[in-house]
């Protein structure tokens, strides 16, 4: 089923299939391509919308009776870590970042293949070969980076982490990270996080966006550990706060129609306004 503006981009909604984060759910997801000349400045606008970049699409929760998808970001001024995460960076302290045009690897793919294997077995990237991994870290319309996190290794090293991630105009989006799970007592998937704030910091940028937290999930709890972390709800960015405070609705009338909800996106001042008539 297809809603469009009276203008481009054009927006799409994905059939229900089973949430990957709340047994018993089903998701569904608004979306639109990244195509053309004005990718960039659509990527900046939508993600400061709540929408997500996977390759060369943008999208957003859209399910049909629950709201317990909430974009997170850490806004980087009000960040100051805490006790465990000071401990992450120092044991971490040997790490070496090197960030590079996004273009993958074989040694990146066997670290992929260990994380799914240790963590998301089940998941649906647990089938991935590595043309579609290659696909993932390099069909990007926009500006990226793979960032690569390596131990020295006698006279070389030993690749620990990777992060693909996107450059925006406000902040950085950590599109997907993985990480050698062996390595439990670094908590890696924390340190990237950590190392993501001082980058954006030192690039002068506001935010470090996370993707989604979802109230309830395990999966994603580790989101709300971080100072400074904002949530999308209710149409605006707003301190997290106490994450127990959050409990998604999941009631027919929860959630917005789908024209509504397009009607209602603010688009780059390059392209047409929507009409919200």
């Amino acid at each position: 089923m297809r809603h469009t503006l009276p203008i481009a981009p054009q927006f799409y909604v994905t059939a229900p299939q089973p949430c990957p984060y709340l047994e018993g759910r089903m998701e569904r997801k608004l979306f639109t391509a990244l195509q053309g000349e004005t990718s960039e400045k659509l990527n900046n606008s939508l993600s400061k919308q709540g929408f997500r970049r996977s390759q060369n699409v943008l999208y957003r929760p859209s399910c049909s009776d629950c709201t317990a998808c909430l974009s997170a970001r850490i806004r980087v001024s009000a960040f100051q870590p805490n006790r465990s995460q000071r401990k992450c960076i120092n044991r971490n302290a040997d790490m070496r970042r090197n960030a590079s045009s996004p273009w993958a690897t074989e040694e990146q793919y066997a670290l992929f293949r260990k994380y799914l294997e240790a963590r998301h077995a089940e998941g649906g990237m647990a089938d991935m070969d590595i043309f579609e991994f290659a696909a993932m870290i390099e069909e990007t319309p926009i500006r990226s980076r793979i960032i690569e996190y390596a131990r020295p290794e006698g006279a070389g090293r030993e690749l620990a982490a990777v992060c693909l991630t996107d450059v925006l105009d406000d902040g950085l989006s950590m599109v997907y990270s993985f990480y050698d799970a062996d390595l439990t007592k670094r908590s890696l998937g924390t340190y990237i996080i950590l190392d993501h704030i001082d980058i954006a910091r030192e690039a002068g940028l506001e935010f470090v966006y996370l993707g989604y937290w979802v109230p309830g999930s395990p999966k994603m709890g580790y989101k709300a550990n971080f100072a400074g972390v904002e949530i999308y709800k209710g149409g605006r960015w707003q301190p997290m706060g106490d994450p127990n405070a959050h409990e998604e609705e999941i009631h027919p009338l929860s959630v917005e129609p789908i024209a509504e909800q397009v009607a209602h996106l603010t688009l780059p001042d390059s392209l047409p306004a929507a009409d919200k008539s």
